[in-house]
Parts: C-alpha cells; structure tokens; sequence
C-alpha cells in the first residue's frame, strides 16, 4: 500500500511537519493512532474543519487510527490563534450539547467500527478536575514563557492584551497530546497550519519527558488563489449542518469557485485519483465548468449523501438551463403584510441591510421572475406568486424561492 505521506503530499495537504524521514518512515511500517482537536464553540463543523477530516479520512483509509479529541475542556478557554479579540466563553451545556452535534457530522469522513476504527473522545473528561498546582509543576514548567510569547498564534492578541487564561491554551493543548499519547499510544497530532506553534508544544513535551516517537504535521488552510480563506458566503460561514447552510446552497459554493482553484478543491475535498483531478482541472475555457459540477457533486455528495447531492445538481442545472424553478431551492415563506422586498432581500440574506438592498436593485442586481427590478420601493403582488411561488435572482446565480402563506 502507499506510503499515506505521500498521499497526503502529492494531494496537497501537508504544510509543515516535525521529524519528517522518521515520521514517513514510521507510517511505511505501523499502523500509527494520530489526532485531530475540534473545539466544540459552534454547534456545527464548518468547511474549516473539512480539509482536517479528510486528511484523517485518507489516514485511516491506509491503515492508521483516527482519534478525535473534542476539546470541551480547551473551548473553556478558547484558542487564541487568529484572533484580536477573546473567545466567548460558553457553559458546560452549551459544549456538551455542540459535542454531540459534531458526533454525526464526523461520521460521514470516518468509520467508528473495523480493525481501524476511530474513536472520540473529550478533553473535558481530563482537563476539567486537573490540580492547578500539580499541573504547573509537572507540565508547567517545561514551557519557556519568552519562546511561547515568540508564537505566531499570541502575537495578534498581545496588541489588545493576552490574558494569563489564554497564555494556558498551548499548555492545555500540548498536555492532550501527552495524555493520548500515554493512554492510546497516540504518536502524531495533525491540525490546521494555524496550529504549528501549539502542535510543536505538544512534541517538545513528549520529548522532554524521555520520548523521542512523538511528531507533528500541519495541513494547508483552504484557501482562494489570493489567500483568503474558502468558505465564507454572504451569509457567514459555510456549515455542514443541513439546517445551516441547505445542500443547494453548499452545492452552489462548489460549483461557482474560481477556476483557478478548482484542482485545490479536487485535491483536498474530494477522494478522486489524482490523475482525474489532473484532467478535470487542466480543461479549459467553458469547459472548466464540467470540473466545477464534478467538484460540487463529489463535495455534497461526502457531507449530505448521494440523495442529496443529485437534487442539489438537477435544482441547479434547472435554473441554469432556465428551466425555471426547483423545489430543491431555498425557500421563504412570508405573510401577506410582509411583501416588501427590500425586507425580504434582508430576511434572506442577498444584502446585509437595507440600504445595501436598494444600491442592489439601484444597479439592477435584482431580478424578480426573470425580470430586472427597477423600484426600490417595491411590494411583491399577489400576480408574481405564479404556481404559488415567486423567484428571487440576485446576480446570475444565486436564487431564492418566495412563497406566500
């Protein structure tokens, strides 16, 4: 079987990595158990989180053991790679409940039973009752205070003002890493390239403790050929959930990407063999967006199943054949007294406000049943619920369903 290293490198994953000849070394002869941290803080995974789950799926696909640590301790503190501001911290009940959530969505990038099988489990479970005093003394004092201030992920929040709780994330994180290791034989820590700083933590520890099996690998963000990061839609984040972001709207995400990074999302989101993704990225002109559909189908098809994924692209080709409408697209219902449009633009989210909704219509961006609208004052009449329904256009490829109640 190939070297999953190679796989991984060859599709694209792998930013950064530890100790790489002993690690790829110690892929090619043992089955290794390697984790993947989540912080549960929203009750839903997002494409974030994708391109991490499929770097683990390709792992146990060659053999190696997924474990998924759940960090309902650490999302008590909250990560503070990235960010200006501190986390909001959420209640025990509200981790424990966004645990569960994730529970099901992991379930479609791994296998729970067989030979191989991933487990879950939740750093709550020993994070939570740690002795304050013990910790420090035995954990605390292998951290260098100047060498973690040096860290990319403290150097944004040191502007605002880091606080001594968050400085404790990288000490929470590398101790998961210890415990998996001395409990499941856990030998590598994978995580986004945002999480280099943290992951090296956890492999100094180990090491320092007498170890010398311990690694680090860090997988690319996904992001658009100017390096902003995909998955953020008007509409926020671009979420697994269902109920989040509908199948059709994830779909569409897919399929409307920039040419440029259709190989990249053919790469690293999908399980096709590198020589189809080779093809399908290298057609040209129109043709690309054969590729496209092909990206979006694989995409839905790995997060809401085979059903989902054939209604999201027949809805799809329907509107842009002009067919006319789906009962796949999404879909308002809004009372007779709420036919404003510029309230509805708001409601379903094609303009974050008002104000943005008539410079929207102004410029003509909003189409009502094929027809451009020109009033920015404009109500919906009953003459424009043809079959019971009227459709909503902002640009040429986005559409919203309106019923009436």
């Amino acid at each position: 079987m190939q070297n999953v290293f190679d796989i991984l490198e060859e599709r694209g994953f792998i930013a950064q990595v530890t100790h790489e000849k002993e690690l790829k070394e110690l892929l090619a002869k043992e089955s290794v158990p390697f984790y993947i941290g989540i912080d549960p803080t929203a009750d839903s995974l997002h494409v974030g989180h994708f391109i991490a789950l499929m770097a683990a799926s390709y792992m146990q696909k060659c053999g190696h053991k997924p474990i998924i640590l759940l960090g309902g301790g650490t999302a008590v503190i909250g990560d503070p790679s990235g960010k200006t501001d501190m986390r909001k911290m959420l209640s025990r009940e509200e981790l424990d409940h966004n645990v569960a959530c994730f529970k099901k969505q992991i379930s479609r990038f791994l296998d729970f039973e067989g030979e191989h099988a991933a487990i879950m489990v939740n750093n709550a479970d020993w994070l939570l009752n740690l002795n304050y005093i013990d910790f420090m003394r035995n954990i605390g004092v292998h951290f260098s205070i100047n060498k973690m201030l040096a860290a990319e992920c403290y150097k944004q929040r040191l502007e605002k003002g880091l606080t001594f709780f968050e400085l404790g994330y990288m000490l929470m994180q590398s101790y998961d890493f210890l415990h998996l290791y001395e409990n499941y034989g856990c030998k590598l820590q994978m995580g986004g390239n945002d999480q280099w700083s943290n992951i090296i933590g956890g492999v100094e520890l180990i090491r320092k403790i007498g170890r010398d099996d311990s690694f680090g690998l860090t997988i690319q963000l996904l992001t658009t050929k100017e390096g902003k990061k995909m998955g953020k839609t008007e509409k926020g984040a671009l979420w697994l959930d269902p109920e989040k972001t509908s199948p059709y709207e994830f779909y569409q995400y897919w399929r409307n990407i920039d040419d440029a990074d259709v190989k990249k999302v053919l790469s690293l989101l999908t399980y096709l063999p590198m020589d189809e993704v080779n093809r399908l990225s290298s057609l040209e002109g129109s043709s690309i967006n054969e590729a496209k559909k092909v990206a979006a189908y694989e995409i839905t098809k790995t997060i809401h199943g085979e059903e989902e994924a054939k209604k999201a692209s027949e809805a799809a080709e329907h509107l842009f054949e002009g067919a006319g409408s789906s009962e796949h697209m999404p879909t308002t219902e809004v009372k007779p007294d709420e036919t404003s449009l510029l309230d509805i633009l708001v409601r379903i989210q094609f303009a974050p406000s008002k104000s943005q909704a008539k410079i929207l219509i102004s410029q003509g961006g909003i189409s009502l049943n094929d027809a451009k609208v020109e009033d920015i004052n404009y109500h919906l009449q009953p003459s424009d619920f043809k079959d019971g329904f009227a459709i909503l256009r902002k640009g040429k490829k986005n559409y919203h369903k309106i019923k009436m109640l």
